[in-house]
């Protein structure tokens, strides 16, 4: 590095990818700045994952407290002070966006506030000031994408940010349009809350990209719940009227048209790399057909002192891969022998039963060759869900026949998400089935489900019959 720079490295974006990137620069003695137009924590602390999942606790516990006479718990009328749960929400955003403020000071990361927009492919002007940094990571993420005909107002046709400000009457009917990890999150937290809620998704299946099986499992267990979601399906138009929002429904197959009304419509359909005010023309850095800034194991973009970790730089667009490649991308500038080389990339929908997964789905690794062998065990066969009220879902393992190579792992349950990291692990240890069979698991947990789907590879599961 250079001292004609102001800065070693130079961060777009302060949301996970961007303020990881930040820190570990940082704390591999580079010069680092962090510029960020609205609040350290991006769209995960504010207005994503953080808040989504202290509603999604709210309303499970919203929910358990409805079964909890199955054991002999009976509780009073259920009353929501929705003030209060939005007050909490905000709370644990507020309290983690200061910690990563108080990270950067400790860690000496200059904070930079205000829109950064390139002078040229070394200088960045942020707010009213300009610096020029050696290198620039560009950690801008994404925004909700946009459906012609559904004109968001964040009141009555909302994107994920007005969903999570949950309005006081909860809304009595609700439609989600896209039947992603957003739509069902959050079709999960108002039907728990008490809306009836359907989802429409143009794609013939609901989670897109996840494995048929747990896919089919899991939505067996949103329908027990409530939620209706019709697949092939999409919305024309919404127009709110004095007796709500009357959406136009279309069967994508046969063409029939048909009106609903709803008190709040959420529109989930994706999201969009985010660059407006950036200015990236001036620096010669190559966007693809989908606006995405393309970039190679180190987080490279085309200009190979200018970086792009985390939703701007494609699919899939996840926190947790923002912060693996935020930490590549400031290894790299450093000179470490860092790079962006995960066997897979774990993803979650964070219901109640949870579908998570990491790795190849039964139909992928069958596509590349695979002689695949499975190993399924049902939640309903474990002695900690039953105590826990969770049986709904199973633990499937995905491996080949000929090594015992674990390929891939899909989990339907609750806390899936906490039983995933050794289905990650055991993938980029390139461990086997057997391998996991042969590890002492403590009992009762919902983590012995991983052990018997391991065994339940090889025919030798002790609590189901192996058929």
């Amino acid at each position: 590095m250079t001292n004609s720079y102001d800065f070693d490295v130079l961060v777009i974006g302060a949301g996970p990818g961007g303020y990881h990137a930040a820190i570990r620069a940082a704390q591999l003695g580079l010069r680092a700045a962090c510029a960020e137009r609205e609040a350290v924590g991006g769209v995960c602390l504010n207005i994503g994952c953080i808040p989504t999942k202290a509603l999604l606790h709210a309303g499970e516990q919203v929910a358990a407290a409805r079964h909890a006479s199955d054991f002999g718990l009976t509780f009073g009328e259920q009353k929501l002070d929705v003030a209060k749960l939005n007050g909490w929400k905000d709370g644990i955003v507020k309290k983690l966006t200061g910690g990563v403020a108080g990270l950067f000071r400790a860690n000496k990361v200059t904070h930079l506030v205000g829109q950064a927009s390139f002078v040229d492919a070394h200088t960045v002007k942020v707010g009213d000031k300009t610096y020029t940094a050696a290198n620039v990571i560009i950690a801008t993420g994404s925004e909700p994408a946009k459906i012609r005909g559904l004109d968001v107002d964040q009141q009555y046709i909302v994107d994920s940010t007005g969903a999570l400000n949950v309005p006081d009457p909860i809304p009595a009917r609700m439609l989600c349009v896209g039947g992603g990890v957003i739509s069902f999150e959050f079709s999960h937290i108002y039907n728990n809350l008490g809306s009836k809620v359907k989802i429409i998704e143009f794609l013939p299946t609901i989670i897109p990209g996840a494995d048929a099986d747990a896919v089919k499992e899991f939505g067996k267990s949103m329908k027990k719940q409530g939620i209706e979601f019709e697949t092939e399906t999409k919305a024309n138009s919404a127009v709110k009227k004095d007796d709500g929002v009357h959406v136009e429904i279309e069967n994508v197959k046969t063409g029939e048209k048909r009106t609903e009304v709803f008190d709040r419509v959420l529109v989930a359909v994706g999201r969009r790399p985010r660059l407006d005010g950036l200015n990236l023309e001036v620096t010669d850095v190559a966007q693809n057909e989908r606006g995405f800034i393309p970039a190679d194991e180190q987080q490279r973009t085309n200009v190979p002192h200018i970086f792009a970790i985390g939703d701007v730089a494609g699919n899939p667009m996840l926190a947790h891969k923002a912060m693996k490649e935020g930490v590549v991308a400031a290894e790299v500038i450093a000179g470490k022998p860092a790079a962006q080389d995960a066997v897979a990339i774990p993803g979650v929908v964070y219901t109640s039963p949870e579908l998570a997964w990491v790795g190849l789905t039964e139909q992928e690794a069958r596509d590349k060759g695979y002689d695949v062998r499975t190993g399924v065990f049902p939640l309903s066969a474990s002695g900690r869900a039953m105590t826990l009220q969770q049986t709904d879902g199973f633990v499937k393992m995905v491996v080949d026949h000929d090594t015992d190579l674990l390929l891939g792992v899909h989990i339907v349950a609750a806390h899936g998400s906490d039983m995933l990291g050794e289905a990650s692990l055991a993938l980029e240890m390139g461990a086997t089935a057997t391998d996991v069979a042969l590890t002492i698991h403590a009992h009762p947990t919902l983590g012995e489900t991983v052990l018997e789907a391991a065994e339940a590879v090889h025919k030798q599961a002790i609590h189901i019959m192996n058929r």
